[in-house]
């Protein structure tokens, strides 16, 4: 493990931690890092800690803990055992030096972002955001004398146009929600770090199993752990994890402490660290399932366009094979048929739900632009790669068959 991670841990998770062999793979750090069973009496399952505040020894550890220079427990909203031994698996996998753990992904994107800018610095996004992050830069950021810009991140030239040396953070999701636009990493992030401007990815979609952004150069990976982390839509949490513990530690101090609040629960750290045993086995799932669907929906008459990383005619399909170990479960395709159409396959669906959110164990879809995109303008959404027939599929993991044919006969219906 780094020195980084181990300087941010708690002294009761240093041994544990220490303990695991740096060799470990992926599936057996998420499963055992940290954590000691005969340390706490046999039990298998780490213990959940409820507590909202933790007493201290004496005076002088109450205040070593409070100034900083002891990381130990003293309220749930800024340490929890059960929150700390998530995030230290979390940093372990993502290949950070630490990590925060939130309420929410949103919990995770402004907690950090708070804690990075102020007034008078700029952000520059790409084009194509989940909807409420979209929001948050153009509505809460901007209100607060920070300029946020958009370019095509796709085309690193341009943001290499745009950088200036009030930019202090570059933004984007990749591949990006809801049209699968991909964004190459370490080549953004060259540009990025030329200029001083620290790099943030959204890496909900593919989860550390699948990209490694820090690896590449970025500064933040930032999750929305209601989805693949923890997968089977019971939680809803969020995490942040750094190359740097110095920002990671502003954003518990600050971003989390005093901005939002936005702290976690710990039964919910213990469902996602659940989640995280099998994330492993069900993101292969996911990518075999999402793989033959995106295959079936590009032989449509009536589709014009799929969008999924593994498709070879997918025009960005060597950047994917480049920083993506797998391609994933999400597919957004797009109906010649426009808005029509979209809403139409989505009334006839059976088996796939229709609802908003992703990796689950049950398929999902969505229309965003009367779903998760509808703060997007209808020039917006159109400038921004959203158009009006898409439809975001999150393959679950039900028998590839089945979601096969539920999708054949809503396609049917469609031309009926």
């Amino acid at each position: 493990m780094p020195d980084t991670i181990m300087k941010s841990l708690p002294a009761d998770l240093i041994s544990a931690v220490e303990s695991t062999p740096p060799q470990q793979g992926f599936s057996t750090r998420a499963i055992h890092l940290g954590y000691d069973a005969m340390q706490h009496n046999g039990a298998l399952i780490p213990p959940i800690y409820t507590s909202s505040t933790f007493a201290f020894p004496d005076v002088a550890y109450g205040g070593r803990c409070f100034s900083g220079e002891e990381q130990g427990y003293f309220y749930t909203r800024i340490a929890n055992p059960t929150l700390a031994l998530l995030e230290a698996r979390l940093a372990s996998l993502e290949g950070g030096s630490n990590a925060v753990v939130f309420g929410s992904g949103m919990g995770a994107i402004t907690a950090t972002l708070w804690s990075m800018v102020e007034p008078g610095d700029e952000i520059i996004c790409d084009v194509t955001l989940y909807g409420c992050t979209f929001s948050f830069f153009t509505h809460g950021l901007a209100r607060f004398g920070v300029k946020v810009r958009f370019v095509d991140m796709s085309a690193p030239h341009e943001l290499a146009e745009a950088i200036s040396e009030q930019t202090k953070v570059v933004y984007f999701e990749t591949p990006a929600n809801p049209n699968m636009r991909m964004v190459d990493i370490e080549m953004i992030s060259t540009i990025a770090a030329k200029h001083g401007a620290k790099v943030v990815v959204d890496n909900t979609y593919c989860t550390p199993y699948l990209q490694l952004p820090l690896s590449l150069g970025a500064d933040v990976c930032v999750h929305s752990a209601t989805k693949y982390f923890g997968g089977h839509g019971d939680l809803t949490a969020g995490a942040a994890v750094f190359k740097d513990a110095e920002l990671g530690n502003k954003v518990r101090l600050f971003g989390l402490k005093d901005m939002t609040g936005a702290v976690m629960s710990a039964q919910d750290a213990h469902l996602v660290m659940r989640g995280l045993k099998t994330l492993a086995l069900r993101m292969d799932r996911h990518c075999d399932s999402a793989e033959t669907v995106a295959a079936m929906l590009a032989e449509q008459d009536m589709i014009a366009d799929v969008y999924y990383p593994g498709l070879p005619q997918f025009k960005q399909h060597a950047l994917a094979k480049r920083q993506m170990r797998r391609f994933g479960g999400m597919i957004a395709f797009e109906f010649k048929g426009g808005m029509q159409a979209g809403v139409k396959f989505m009334d006839s669906l059976k088996l796939v739900t229709r609802a908003v959110s992703l990796g689950d164990a049950e398929s999902l879809a969505q229309h965003p632009a009367s779903m998760t995109h509808s703060t997007y303008t209808p020039e917006q959404r159109a400038a921004h790669g959203i158009s009006d027939g898409l439809v975001r599929l999150s393959v679950g993991l039900e028998d590839v068959q089945d979601i096969l044919a539920d999708i054949r006969q809503a396609l049917a219906a469609v031309n009926k």
